[in-house]
């Protein structure tokens, strides 16, 4: 999200898949409650220029994926002008059914990579940024590091390591 502030790249999404991530998130933290995500879930809305993409539903019904229920999100990419789904769900967004679209499936790992590479420092500063806000409790650099491995985001704490003292 930090980066997507930047406009390194444009960032879609729609309330469906706030839904989505709120649910997993409460699933999977009870530390949180709803009422704290959808304050989060509203910031991002106000402070991501256009991001939020509305009237999408009626594509949903005219496209096939291995998991119907994802049909939302290829949806809504398709009519925000998406070019790339980021998601660890890759086997749901196989190629045959994105690429008529002009859209690909990238895993958060790969899709960060990317991002490194095309700005590496504002990529690192984004990382500083949200490292800096992580305060209840506050997180060292390896600290944050090892979170960022347990996300699965490993080929990304391989490439920022070595950049430890700017994060």
């Amino acid at each position: 999200m930090e980066i997507a502030l930047t406009d390194v790249y444009r960032a879609k999404w729609s309330d469906r898949v706030h839904e989505e991530w709120i649910v997993a998130v409460l699933r999977d933290r009870s530390d949180l409650t709803r009422k704290q995500l959808e304050r989060t879930r509203d910031l991002m809305n106000a402070h991501e220029r256009d991001a939020l993409v509305t009237g999408f539903e009626p594509l949903i019904e005219t496209l096939s994926l291995p998991d119907p229920d994802d049909r939302h999100v290829l949806a809504a990419a398709i009519k925000g002008r998406a070019d790339m789904i980021v998601t660890t769900n890759l086997q749901d967004f196989p190629h045959k059914e994105l690429s008529p679209w002009g859209i690909e499936a990238q895993h958060p790992d790969e899709f960060l990579q990317h991002q490194f590479h095309l700005a590496q420092p504002v990529f690192l500063n984004a990382v500083k940024t949200v490292r800096a806000r992580l305060k209840n409790p506050p997180f060292s650099v390896d600290e944050y590091l090892d979170t960022l491995r347990t996300q699965g985001l490993l080929a990304t704490v391989r490439m920022v390591e070595p950049f430890d003292q700017f994060i």
